[in-house]
């Protein structure tokens, strides 16, 4: 099984050649490590820290800076199973985060302090999607 963390260079491409000035939905989808992964002689390094304590980390230091860019989770669930797709493929996690344009996104990751507490996603995943939707009206039907 092929797993993702970080953007490949193509599809991050992809992303900053969309429009910069709308607002977008970033769906989230979450698989923990057993135990979280730190480089060596990270601070968190060998506390035995479960990837969703690692996860609870990130969110808890990156988390200031994503609301000074105006962003904020929209929807979030737990998984439960998969109805459409592979039965081998879980999740633990998932949410919608908003941004109020994509420029806000690149400033989150380009903060001094978000590049720090990143580690902590990094430590935390074993396998992750993170796709990019223009929002849209919500309803009472399918189309």
């Amino acid at each position: 099984m092929t797993t993702y963390i970080d953007p490949s260079r193509e599809t991050f491409e992809a992303f900053k050649a969309l429009p910069r000035d709308t607002p977008i939905h970033m769906l989230n989808l979450l698989l923990y490590r057993e135990e979280a992964d730190y480089p060596a002689g990270h601070e968190h390094a060998g506390k035995g820290w479960s990837g969703r304590r690692a996860y609870e980390e990130y969110g808890r230091t990156s988390g200031p800076i994503f609301a000074r860019v105006g962003g904020s989770i929209v929807w979030r669930g737990m998984f439960e199973t998969m109805v459409t797709g592979p039965a081998d493929r879980v999740w633990h996690d998932g949410f919608v985060a908003q941004y109020p344009n994509a420029d806000a996104f690149f400033e989150m990751i380009k903060d001094p302090e978000y590049q720090r507490a990143v580690v902590n996603r990094t430590a935390a995943l074993v396998d992750s999607r993170l796709v990019r939707f223009a929002p849209g009206e919500g309803g009472s039907t399918f189309g």
